[in-house]
């Protein structure tokens, strides 16, 4: 089994709000298109500084996090942002690993979309084929 990458987009949550409520067009809505590590170890997305900086993300405080080295780090925790996966998307809000070389999509968002890394094939799928299923737990 080797590492599946994927492109998804993320917009700045609040903007998009924004948009909503007739504060700012949709042009000015921040986002970003960037390839991604599908990790279901990760709990959520995790986001480095570069990401930050580019949706416009306040930092809203502290968070620990163990990673997969077995070390402990500080991590910061963001305003939230919409992630878009094809015709799929949901709202998270991600820690920050300032340094972090790759965005990390983790278990939470993966399954709130309804996909799944299909590991032969090293790539993304929808669960339930192309139907996003969404489940009230």
């Amino acid at each position: 089994m080797g590492t599946t990458y994927d492109t998804i987009t993320l917009k700045n949550a609040v903007d998009v709000g924004d948009v909503r409520r007739g504060y700012i067009k949709e042009s000015e809505v921040r986002q970003t298109t960037l390839r991604v590590v599908a990790d279901t170890g990760a709990d959520t997305l995790i986001i480095n500084e570069a990401v930050r900086a580019a949706l416009g993300l306040q930092i809203l405080g502290p968070a620990e996090a163990w990673l997969a080295d077995g070390q402990n780090h500080g991590c910061q925790l963001t305003e939230p942002v919409e992630v878009h996966w094809k015709e799929r998307s949901m709202t998270c809000q991600p820690w920050l690993l300032a340094t972090a070389r790759e965005v990390l999509l983790g278990a939470i968002p993966l399954e709130d979309m309804d996909i799944t890394v299909d590991c032969k094939r090293q790539c993304l799928v929808g669960v339930h084929g192309d139907q996003q299923v969404r489940y009230i737990r």
